[in-house]
């Protein structure tokens, strides 16, 4: 795919998660890695109202090379692209049920996401870590990200949301799309008796085929 058509692509599913209210206002950034860098949603942009042309490209060593100016969160795809050499792209949002899931999780642990459906399970694997709270904006947060991802295909920000990973940009955002969708099923059965979970046979099976 070329790049002219990856940016369109970005574009257009950055509107779709905007108009499904994955992300409001500003919120929210989209990376994809290129053969010679990076495209990246630009700083203070709305995801439902992005021009492709003016999407930012950033260079093998993540320096600025044309568009508007990278999100500020560039440190927060790097450390997960470097650490995921197999990740075409990442997706970060503040979707109101994975976030809710964020302000419940153990900072450090796992978040309390049971396998409840096999999608969820192929879509983000075994383990969702909850990486302790950093301040928006804050590059001190880089190395406990790589560190998260370098074991998971989904993280959380502890009090902020979710960061989502996919082989490439549409897999990156039907994980952000399986994620929220488990997280609102996690929470509308917290407490309930006699849910029904996949059992670790079953979550074996799911991960030896489609992880």
């Amino acid at each position: 795919m070329s790049e002219a058509a990856i940016r369109e692509e970005l574009s257009l599913l950055a509107k779709s998660l905007f108009k499904r209210g994955y992300s409001v206002g500003t919120a929210g950034n989209i990376s994809v890695r290129l053969p010679d860098g990076y495209l990246m949603t630009p700083t203070n942009s709305c995801l439902g109202r992005l021009d492709p042309a003016r999407i930012s490209k950033l260079g093998a060593d993540w320096s600025h090379l044309s568009g508007d100016r990278p999100s500020k969160e560039v440190f927060l795809h790097r450390a997960v692209l470097t650490a995921r050499p197999e990740a075409g792209a990442v997706v970060h949002l503040h979707s109101t049920y994975a976030t809710a899931i964020s302000c419940l999780a153990p900072e450090g642990g796992d978040a309390e996401i049971p396998p409840l459906t096999p999608y969820f399970v192929m879509r983000i694997g075994r383990r969702l870590p909850c990486v302790p709270y950093y301040r928006p904006g804050d590059a001190a947060m880089e190395p406990a990200v790589h560190e998260a991802a370098k074991g998971a295909k989904a993280l959380l920000l502890a009090n902020h949301g979710p960061v989502v990973s996919g082989a490439t940009l549409a897999e990156a955002v039907h994980a952000s799309e399986e994620l929220e969708e488990a997280a609102r099923l996690a929470l509308l059965l917290r407490d309930v008796p006699g849910v029904r979970r996949l059992t670790p046979a079953q979550v074996d099976d799911l991960l030896a085929t489609f992880g």
